[in-house]
């Protein structure tokens, strides 16, 4: 462990909750350098949604690379570009009725969402973008004025400017839908709030918490964004590539946004990979206007599109996840139920669920239980109180309840272990 702590800046995060050296990852296991094996319900946080080197995805990548296939291609015309757009084309965009161009940026999500927020001002001629409560977008500049959270944005060193922090559904409870706030500081011309170029958002939001924004809710957004003239853009980089059960997050509750991010699992391999969804009416970008070196990485497409037609060419892989995520949802709910509301409840959507716990000491102390036990879980919230589940989807429904069971023991023996310190 001596070259980590000799070379690499102390800004890793991540490692420090896992301390050991891995050297291999098969499925829904990673491996270290001591043999020991730990089941991942971390997944990359939400990048490996089919697991670590999923064979089919890693059979049509060594033969691509075998013949010599384009590794790095800017953004020139390839064929392995070409087999991602026809599959993302066919098997997602065509079924769901969806007419979005293709924008390929840099490879992380918040490269995707720079860019949507560029196109959002860019086409609107405005400045001012409308974030939410507890959002995370990334920690770029402009992605990191959109997110919420005090940790990452102090550490900018400038001000964060143009985006104005809304209530989420449910940050005044339960009782107080927030898009008629929404709706009412947009139409009070004294209000303080700029008629915004774009409201941002996501349907469950990972890093802050597993919040989930009702479908109603989600709707009564949209609606507000036609009729004020405001682009709507979705990041669905952790919600999406089927975490909540179907590809896009947003599907259920029917809204069609106007520019949708994903990035995280759409590789499927975890290969750099992000794109920008843009309705072909706001596709109003110069040539070269927005670019990136990497946005032209050959083998994430190569995986991505191998990943689409093996998962998504039947509704089998959704109707799938729907019966895990149920599985989920009761043994969370079993466990949140055992020890009260004032300690923790259940929090989530689809297969992006976890213990919202009462405070992120009880939450990192069964992290850490869980990893002494061979169970990679994290934590999420705006103090790092949730223990968030976000096993890869094709986990079997054995490893599921072994991993589900192990976190049930560590919540068992991380509030034992409260009482005999208070006694």
């Amino acid at each position: 462990m001596n070259i980590f702590q000799e070379v690499e800046s102390g800004v890793q995060s991540y490692a420090r909750s896992f301390p050991k050296i891995f050297n291999k990852a098969k499925g829904v296991h990673l491996y270290d350098v001591d043999g020991e094996k730990h089941l991942d319900f971390l997944a990359g946080a939400g990048t490996l949604n089919y697991g670590h080197n999923n064979p089919a995805l890693k059979e049509a990548l060594l033969e691509y690379i075998s013949q010599d296939g384009v590794a790095h291609g800017l953004d020139m015309h390839t064929d392995a570009k070409a087999r991602f757009l026809t599959e993302f084309k066919e098997r997602i965009l065509a079924p769901r009725k969806m007419e979005y161009v293709v924008q390929f940026t840099g490879p992380t999500g918040a490269n995707a969402v720079e860019a949507a927020l560029k196109v959002a001002r860019n086409v609107t001629g405005r400045h001012n973008v409308v974030a939410f409560t507890n959002g995370f977008h990334g920690v770029t500049l402009g992605s990191l004025a959109a997110t919420g959270n005090s940790h990452h944005r102090d550490a900018a060193g400038v001000p964060l400017n143009c985006v104005t922090h809304l209530p989420y559904d449910g940050y005044l409870g339960k009782d107080v839908d927030t898009s008629k706030f929404l709706d009412k500081m947009i139409s009070d011309n004294s209000s303080g709030l700029d008629l915004p170029a774009a409201v941002i958002l996501e349907t469950v939001q990972g890093e802050g918490g597993l919040n989930v924004a009702s479908e109603r809710w989600l709707r009564n957004v949209e609606a507000i964004c036609r009729k004020h003239g405001i682009l709507l853009i979705v990041d669905d980089i952790q919600a999406g590539c089927g975490r909540t059960g179907t590809f896009f997050s947003f599907e259920k509750a029917g809204i069609k946004p106007d520019i949708v991010t994903l990035s995280k699992s759409l590789s499927g391999f975890g290969l750099p990979f992000a794109v920008t969804l843009i309705k072909p009416e706001h596709d109003q970008w110069k040539p070269g206007e927005h670019n990136g070196t990497f946005r032209g990485n050959n083998h994430a497409f190569i995986t991505a599109a191998a990943a689409i037609r093996h998962y998504w060419s039947t509704p089998d892989f959704a109707a799938e996840i729907e019966r895990k995520s149920e599985i989920l949802r009761t043994e969370l709910n079993k466990i949140a139920d055992k020890h009260g509301k004032t300690l923790m409840q259940a929090r989530g959507r689809g297969m992006m669920r976890g213990l919202n716990c009462r405070d992120g000491e009880l939450a990192a102390a069964i992290c850490k239980r869980a990893f002494q036990k061979g169970l990679i879980i994290e934590t999420s919230g705006s103090e790092s109180q949730v223990v968030k589940c976000l096993c890869p989807l094709v986990i079997s429904e054995q490893e599921l309840k072994e991993g589900l069971a192990t976190l049930a023991q560590c919540v068992e023996d991380a509030l034992v272990h409260e009482i005999s310190k208070a006694s």
